[in-house]
């Protein structure tokens, strides 16, 4: 299986590679169209080759998608932490309230339980 990932990751370099070679001709990237740059009296453009352009767009999205995720998953990961921590309380013993002790002193059926509530208990 070691063997298949490194085949898998040479042959997308050397597909990287050749599109690279294939658009290595300089594009100018310019922050606002013309009119706009007359307009306001400045602008700025860089001259790049094209597949720097493109490499980068998609390493700017990878980042940005990564950061979003990291920051919409951070409410799962503070649950996760806490339960936790609940969990190694009361693995040692030192935290729960009675009733927690209560029932892992006396375990029980969950379908005996349910009986013994509604008072249909055998």
């Amino acid at each position: 299986m070691k063997y298949i990932r490194y085949a898998l990751l040479a042959l997308v370099l050397v597909l990287c590679v050749t599109v690279a070679l294939a658009n290595r001709a300089p594009v100018t990237l310019a922050l606002w169209p013309d009119t706009v740059s007359a307009f306001l009296g400045f602008g700025y453009s860089v001259t790049l080759p094209l597949f720097v352009i493109v490499g980068g767009a998609a390493g700017l999205g990878l980042v940005f998608g990564l950061v979003w995720e990291w920051l919409r998953e951070h409410g799962q990961r503070k649950e996760a932490a806490q339960n936790r921590r609940e969990l190694e309380r009361m693995r040692s013993g030192s935290g729960g309230s009675s009733a927690a002790t209560e029932a892992r002193s006396q375990p029980r059926d969950q379908v005996l339980a349910i009986l013994d509530e509604t008072g249909d208990a055998p």
